[in-house]
C-alpha cells in the first residue's frame, strides 16, 4: 500500500555560484587596493580637491546691484558653503581657508526676452550676476577673480513675485554648480 504526503515536495535549491563571488571578492580587493595605494583625487561629485587642503572659508557676498533682493546676499553665501561642505571634506572655516572665496552680487535683473503684438512681454528674464575672487592657498596658479552670471525665464503672464523664489532658487544652483567646477574640478 502507498502513503502519499499532503506535504509539498522539496525542491533542492541550487548552491551559490562560488565563480561570481571570488570575481566579486577579486573585485572588493583590488578596489581597496588601488584606494589606499594611490594619491589620484577623485570623487563623485567631480571635485579635485588637493589632498594637502583641509579648510574652505566663504565671506558673506554682498548684494551691490542696481535692483536688490534682500535675502539673496544670504542664500547665495550658504549655498556655496553647503556646497563644499556637503559635496567635499574641507572644513568650513571663518576666514583665510586653504580654498578661500570673496565677491559681490552684481546683477539682478528682470528683462523683457520676447514682446508680443500689443507690446506686452510674453516672457521676462530674471538674470543674477557674481563676482567671485578664489583664492587655493595650496595651489595658487588656479586663483581666479570671474564674473558669473546665470538667469530664468518666465511667463509675462506671471506675476515675478509669484515665481521669484523659484526662479533665484533655479539660478543659483547653476551659478554655484559653475563656481564649484571652476574651483574645485579639474575639466
Amino acid at each position: 500500500m502507498l502513503t502519499t504526503s499532503n506535504q509539498p515536495k522539496r525542491v533542492p535549491q541550487n548552491p551559490p555560484n562560488h565563480k561570481y563571488m571570488r570575481i566579486a571578492k577579486y573585485i572588493g580587493i583590488l578596489a581597496i587596493t588601488l584606494s589606499c595605494g594611490c594619491t589620484v583625487k577623485y570623487s563623485f561629485s567631480g571635485a579635485s580637491i588637493p589632498p594637502e587642503a583641509k579648510s574652505v572659508s566663504v565671506d558673506l557676498f554682498q548684494n551691490i546691484a542696481p535692483q536688490v533682493n534682500p535675502t539673496l546676499s544670504n542664500q547665495f553665501t550658504e549655498a556655496l558653503k553647503e556646497r563644499f561642505v556637503s559635496q567635499t571634506r574641507l572644513t568650513m572655516v571663518n576666514s583665510f581657508g586653504d580654498f578661500a572665496f570673496s565677491g559681490q552680487i552684481t546683477t539682478y535683473n528682470v528683462s523683457a526676452v520676447s514682446i508680443q503684438g500689443n507690446e506686452t512681454a510674453a516672457q521676462n528674464r530674471l538674470t543674477i550676476g557674481v563676482s567671485v575672487k578664489f583664492v587655493n592657498a595650496i595651489d595658487p596658479k588656479s586663483d581666479f577673480d570671474r564674473s558669473f552670471s546665470h538667469y530664468a525665464d518666465y511667463e509675462g503672464s506671471q506675476n515675478f513675485a509669484d515665481v521669484e523664489d523659484q526662479l533665484v532658487q533655479t539660478i543659483l544652483e547653476k551659478l554655484i554648480d559653475d563656481i564649484f567646477n571652476a574651483a574645485a574640478a579639474n575639466w
